[in-house]
């Protein structure tokens, strides 16, 4: 039988009003090698992450979980200079990597383990995310309760699981038992998940008066926050009013076309629209960005200066969004058969009853009109970046079609799209990241003193970032014959080498299972 949440959004609180399945946890580690007293990645081609050109052949050094150097050891297409080697000594790991790309591993910004109710695995989600490169995740609300989310946090972070970092933020009073209904509440909740061991705060939307009372001790506390401008609350506090507040970073774009708002202050809902109803909400959503000013206009370019003098991070999340504009393009992806489990694709049914699972009688229209949306949302973003503005990656995977790992390289695409370069692109899904969570003199960037967190791919992904999905880039080999390229080869974190293709035959074995046993009378 179907599972999910029942919730209710009241003052802009998300409170759960039955008990939820939750995400069985991840079993103790069963694959990856290391750390390693001293690893030695040999000739392979960096993309830092810094923004810099690809270089190589280079030489990396990691001791324990640690790069210790980047040795430059020659010149493309000729041999390399074996003077310029770091020295293995003794009881050294040894990789050989000629001509392969490395890079920085991947920092998903919006990652539930698991959302909020589809009971899968956390080892599933897990694995898939490493085998993507992605080496830390931001838990936007830790929905299968800030408990067992700490407990694999604290697991994760002693590779003890087979699990990327995990930086836990809380639903915004979670855990309570009424609404929030004033500032001093508003501070004794912040004060008490910061106890509790939270990283940071994910908002829906409240009163200004309790947002920023809650806004203002977190700074306090050295929490991060985000915030899902939910329509239900947008129309008090935007974007801008929130980022004004002290808010770090916003999910989606709701709350930014308002924030742009010249001929109206509250969206342009038809008369019979109820926001319960998921079609008529993303079917609205549709129509957003035609509201706002227009690109290049001065209140356009006022709010875009704005958030960036406030050292705000938009985290579009723009693949979540993207069957609106093309429902069977993400209902019919190629990995959904080996990739996505029973659990899911019952999930991602329509249904009026699951958040996200909206195609009651999607339409040309609908899609031509999210279409329109994505053209001026991708020229905010792109906008924004060019004026110096902090773009970061993350995938809300787990909801409309969207798979871990999976939807987060689709994420790279759509900044592609949007007019990011490559290098922009990496840079988004990697140091961006990291600054946003305080953690770029950690993770982020291939940079010696930082946390050896890694990825390794045979092609190239600035020319082409499907050579990183899990099934890999579809094309001819010089034998004329149809293949496949394999994706990631394999993922560092903390030193620990984890086989990438590998991981992937662990999903694939744990949906062929699941399937199995579903079939049986």
């Amino acid at each position: 039988m179907r599972t999910f949440i029942f919730c209710l959004l009241l003052a802009g609180l998300l409170f759960p009003l039955c008990a939820t399945e939750r995400t069985p946890s991840a079993p103790e580690r069963d694959q990856g090698d290391g750390p390693y007293a001293r690893l030695i990645l040999r000739g392979g081609t960096l993309i830092s992450g810094e923004g810099a050109p690809a270089v190589g052949p280079v030489d990396i050094v990691i001791e324990q979980d640690r790069i210790v150097q980047v040795a430059i050891v020659g010149y493309p297409d000729v041999p390399v200079l074996e003077n310029r080697r770091p020295i293995a000594a003794a009881g050294d790991k040894e990789m050989d990597v000629s001509g392969m790309y490395i890079l920085p591993g991947f920092v998903d910004m919006h990652a539930h383990i698991g959302g909020s109710a589809q009971g899968i695995p956390a080892d599933y989600v897990f694995k898939l995310w490493l085998a993507h490169g992605i080496t830390t995740v931001r838990e936007p609300g830790s929905f299968n309760g800030l408990d067992w989310t700490l407990r694999h946090v604290r697991a994760a972070k002693e590779n003890n699981i087979v699990a990327p970092r995990i930086i836990p933020y809380v639903g915004f009073g979670q855990g309570l038992g009424r609404p929030i209904g004033n500032a001093e509440q508003a501070r004794q909740w912040v004060r008490q998940i910061k106890q509790a061991g939270a990283a940071g705060i994910k908002f829906f939307g409240a009163t200004p008066t309790i947002i920023s009372a809650a806004l203002d001790e977190a700074q306090q506390q050295g929490l991060g926050t985000m915030m899902h401008h939910a329509q239900l609350n947008v129309m008090r506090t935007n974007v801008l009013d929130s980022a004004r507040m002290g808010l770090n970073s916003m999910e989606h774009w709701y709350g930014l076309p308002e924030a742009l708002f010249t001929r109206q202050v509250i969206q342009n809902y038809p008369a019979n629209y109820n926001y319960q109803n998921e079609q008529d909400r993303f079917g609205a959503a549709g129509e957003l960005w035609r509201q706002a000013a227009a690109p290049g206009s001065d209140k356009w370019n006022a709010v875009r200066d704005e958030l960036i003098a406030l050292d705000f991070t938009i985290n579009p999340t723009l693949t979540i969004y993207e069957a609106s504009r093309d429902a069977a393009s993400q209902r019919n992806a190629e990995w959904h058969q080996h990739y996505t489990l029973p659990t899911l694709e019952r999930f991602f049914t329509p249904s009026r009853y699951a958040h996200g699972s909206y195609w009651f009688d999607w339409t040309t229209d609908h899609e031509i009109s999210w279409r329109e949306n994505y053209r001026i949302w991708m020229q905010f973003l792109n906008d924004y970046k060019n004026h110096g503005g902090r773009v970061t990656v993350g995938s809300d995977a787990g909801y409309i079609y969207k798979i871990y790992g999976f939807a987060f390289v689709q994420e790279l695409e759509l900044l592609r799209e949007a007019g990011f370069n490559a290098l922009e692109v990496i840079q988004a899904a990697t140091l961006n990241g990291a600054i946003a969570l305080g953690m770029e003199e950690e993770i982020g960037s291939v940079v010696p003193g930082k946390k050896a967190d890694l990825l390794i791919v045979a092609e190239n992904p600035l020319a082409n970032f499907k050579v990183l999905y899990g099934t890999g880039h579809y094309r001819l080999d010089e034998h004329n014959q149809a293949m496949r390229t394999k994706g990631v080869r394999f993922t560092i974190k903390d030193g620990i080498v984890y086989d990438a293709q590998r991981l992937l035959a662990d999903v694939r074995a744990m949906v062929e299972h699941a399937k199995a046993a579903e079939a049986q009378p």
